[in-house]
């Protein structure tokens, strides 16, 4: 299992626009091979101006991560751009599962 996290920043003038917009552009990432999951997060203590979101993916492997890369990635980054360009930034990471640990039952 891999993450692919990719956190946002949005100027509120447009975090409404851009919240229904980005629904539909999780939807599409999740119908490409080897997309499993997706979770929206709103980060805390965010300035009062901009929207603060980290969305990960859940993806089975490297391989399907590389596949939107070559396939997908450039299209679906310039959608975004093309909408609401300077109004948000986007920072990616790839997180690689070390261990599973869970509490006791």
């Amino acid at each position: 299992m891999i993450i692919y996290e990719v956190n946002l920043t949005v100027n509120n003038s447009v975090a409404e626009q851009y919240e229904k917009w980005l629904t539909d552009h999780i939807r599409e990432m999740l119908s490409f091979e080897g997309f499993i999951s997706a979770d929206w997060y709103e980060v805390e203590g965010s300035e009062s101006n901009k929207s603060v979101w980290s969305i990960h993916y859940r993806l089975k492997n490297r391989e399907s991560l590389e596949n939107y890369f070559r396939e997908h990635a450039q299209r679906m980054r310039q959608e975004g751009l093309r909408r609401f360009a300077g109004k948000f930034s986007a920072h990616r990471r790839i997180l690689l599962q070390k261990e599973n640990l869970a509490a006791e039952a």
